[in-house]
């Protein structure tokens, strides 16, 4: 069995490996060349410690992908999220690889985000406005950067003393960010990007303003709420996976509408294989949803076990 530690991974992975991981992954779980498996949400002795797991197969790899989240970990100064890999010989069924991966996920996360927008954000998109001040959110701004001329991103902060940290670690990177009210940061901006652990929506439906890409990454799991769900009816609709989003992404809470048709949820990557339409005009509100499937992880190490080498 091969082994990439954590120390090796976040050594090789890079933002453009991610993009061409991810995207390849999603034109995978469209194309119906991939199975995705329910996500198992689970918990430690204290309810507080959650971990999942996620599972896929394709023609090009099988797996297991396990995500720890241990907010305890603060008080012993180590990242209270937790990334392992677990790549299966499909044949034999035995494991091939084990690969740690915490900073590759926050990579991979941040590549779904990125892969979306560059189908459904208006292409002269400068103005970036981002939900959440954490490790994610710093890796999504970095990602998005890449692929829309981004001048300006403002940041909305519960507490302003983080956000202006936040901010001082963007500007490091060559970014220009500023704490910015959450009615304004939505009415000036050409994306919206959320990565919080919200159970209710960050924003009103009506600051967001007609050629809008938005975008949720941090509903994966019942009950987690960014967005608001009076912005549906404007929008066009996207997600990583239909099935999933609807269970424990953010379109849970209007899956009963997308069930009924009511309501349109497509899949981003057959916008990417160009066998459904993405943004149709400039006027449109785009929504993506990024649950997070295995199939990511599973392209991503693939790829990082191949850059290793044997």
């Amino acid at each position: 069995m091969r082994f990439l530690s954590e120390e090796q991974t976040a050594a090789l992975i890079t933002h453009e490996i991610a993009y061409d991981a991810v995207k390849s992954a999603f034109i995978s779980a469209a194309s119906g060349t991939a199975t995705v498996f329910p996500a198992v949400i689970a918990h430690g002795a204290d309810p507080a410690n959650v971990f999942t797991l996620k599972s896929g197969s394709s023609t090009d790899y099988a797996g297991v992908k396990i995500g720890s989240y241990w907010p305890c970990n603060d008080s012993r100064g180590i990242p209270r999220h937790g990334t392992t890999v677990l790549v299966i010989d499909q044949a034999t069924g035995h494991i091939a690889a084990a690969v740690e991966a915490a900073k590759v996920n926050a990579y991979r996360t941040a590549a779904a985000d990125a892969v979306a927008a560059d189908v459904l954000a208006l292409p002269e998109a400068r103005t970036l406005t981002v939900f959440g001040n954490g490790h994610q959110a710093f890796y999504g701004c970095l990602a998005l950067t890449r692929i829309r001329p981004i001048e300006r991103i403002l940041v909305v902060a519960r507490d302003p003393g983080r956000g202006e940290r936040f901010c001082r670690q963007l500007v490091d990177h060559g970014l220009h960010a500023v704490v910015t009210p959450a009615q304004q940061a939505c009415t000036e901006a050409d994306i919206i990007t959320a990565a919080t652990n919200a159970t209710s929506p960050l924003f009103d439906a009506g600051w967001v303003t007609p050629g809008t890409h938005v975008a949720s990454i941090g509903s994966d799991s019942r009950g987690k709420q960014e967005l608001p769900t009076g912005l549906h009816d404007r929008a066009r609709l996207f997600c990583d996976l239909p099935t999933q989003s609807m269970n424990i992404g953010e379109f849970q809470h209007v899956a009963n509408r997308v069930a009924s048709g009511a309501l349109t949820l497509t899949a981003i990557g057959s916008v990417l294989n160009g066998t459904a339409p993405g943004r149709v005009s400039a006027d449109d509100i785009t929504i993506f949803d990024s649950s997070g499937i295995a199939l990511q992880d599973l392209a991503v190490a693939t790829a990082l076990l191949e850059l290793a080498g044997s």
